[in-house]
């Protein structure tokens, strides 16, 4: 049972981050068509993959999350209406349809992890410039990492285990699961710039392919 403070700061905290992304007209990425098979990847995929500790009874709950690799693709103002989406989603297939558990599920495993890949993904450009090692290795791989880390890490500390682990160990299967998301989402980028590289959103081959100044 999540407490009654931590409902009512995952409900503020997704209402607002859903009010900044609707005011930057996400629906805008959609023209063309381009884009719409990765958004059907994700509502068809993901909510499994999110659904898939409820449906099956194991000693460690591994959490899936794929946030970062949709961002990559759709951007983070589509990301985050699409990733409540499939929450809900995630919640129907599962069963549970509780409100409290969606939201949690919405927050933590979702928009905040892709939140701080928007984050993560203008300091890198900042530092750095635009280039393609940056963009694979850095935001794709380890950006990944160290963002579902952080937004898992700070669910627990905000009174959000992780089920069936002990507490002392948690933070340990955290990082660990952190990084299967990374190698996942650094393969996909690598696949996606090489051979669809319009199914990125983020990924410009006027920028991160420009010839080096003379």
């Amino acid at each position: 049972m999540i407490p009654a403070s931590d409902s009512f700061l995952n409900a503020s905290l997704l209402v607002c981050t859903l009010a900044v992304a609707l005011w930057m007209r996400p629906w805008r990425w959609l023209r063309g068509g381009t884009l719409l098979t990765p958004v059907l990847a994700t509502l068809v995929v993901l909510p499994w993959m999110w659904a898939l500790p409820q449906l099956h009874a194991m000693p460690l709950q591994l959490q899936f999350s794929g946030a970062c690799m949709v961002t990559l693709m759709l951007g983070w103002p589509l990301a985050v209406p699409l990733l409540l989406l499939v929450a809900f989603i995630a919640e129907m297939l599962s069963g549970a349809l509780s409100l409290d558990s969606m939201m949690a599920l919405a927050l933590w495993q979702g928009v905040l992890p892709a939140t701080l890949a928007l984050g993560l993904g203008a300091l890198l450009r900042r530092l750095t410039g635009e280039h393609l090692f940056v963009y694979v290795l850095g935001r794709a791989f380890l950006g990944t990492a160290i963002c579902l880390f952080a937004s898992s890490g700070l669910a627990q500390w905000l009174g959000q285990p992780l089920p069936g682990v002990d507490s002392n160990l948690s933070m340990v299967a955290h990082w660990l699961m952190a990084w299967g998301d990374a190698f996942m989402t650094g393969m996909l980028t690598a696949v996606f710039v090489a051979f669809k590289p319009e199914w990125l959103a983020t990924w410009s081959d006027q920028l991160y392919l420009r010839p080096p100044p003379a």
